[in-house]
């Protein structure tokens, strides 16, 4: 995992190796399988991040389960509007059922926080927030999250899942951005001309 990673015009430096991330994942299947002993579960990924961590969380869970992946729809051409317009793919109904959203990290949570009204209308017998990342330094919302794998730093990753434009969701390892004064200068230098 020792080595840097170019994906566009970006670079990329070792954040969180695939070993931490599998024990992170086995770890928080532990704690849900614990409290949901004995009751059957949806869960609901929210895409296209949390695929990958969906996908290996769900290989250590125990409990009696179904998954079903959804995704959020709040863009106006380029640009986020800042309101959830739909939940695209939801086809259960959660009444009376207990609902975990799984996310593959939770930073401002201002789409969560538009979303969960949305999904506490339907009546869940329970509704709990599951995530591999926090970032509490970022953090907006209102809503507490129930699991939360590891919290970070407001810092920009990639891989496992976590894109940059699209790029980096296959890397097995997590890498967080570098910044380096030369390529910044480089830049610069570029757009002056």
């Amino acid at each position: 995992m020792g080595k840097l990673v170019e994906l566009k015009d970006k670079t990329f430096k070792p954040f969180m190796a695939a070993e931490e991330i599998v024990q992170i994942n086995k770890e928080l299947a532990e704690k849900i399988n614990a409290d949901f002993e004995g009751k059957e579960v949806l869960f609901i990924a929210i895409l296209n991040g949390a695929f990958v961590f969906a996908a290996d969380l769900m290989r250590n869970i125990t409990i009696k389960n179904t998954i079903s992946f959804v995704k959020v729809a709040s863009y106006e051409g380029l640009s986020s509007s800042g309101t959830v317009k739909k939940l695209i793919g939801l086809m259960d109904s959660l009444e009376n059922r207990h609902v975990i959203i799984v996310e593959d990290i939770i930073d401002t949570g201002n789409t969560l926080d538009k979303l969960l009204p949305t999904l506490k209308a339907e009546n869940p017998a329970s509704l709990s927030l599951c995530t591999l990342l926090f970032k509490p330094e970022a953090f907006k919302a209102s809503f507490d999250i129930t699991y939360i794998g590891k919290p970070i730093p407001n810092k920009f990753i990639v891989g496992y899942g976590l894109d940059y434009d699209g790029y980096g969701r296959n890397l097995p390892d997590i890498y967080q951005i570098v910044w380096l004064p030369i390529l910044q200068n480089r830049q610069k230098q570029s757009t002056d001309l």
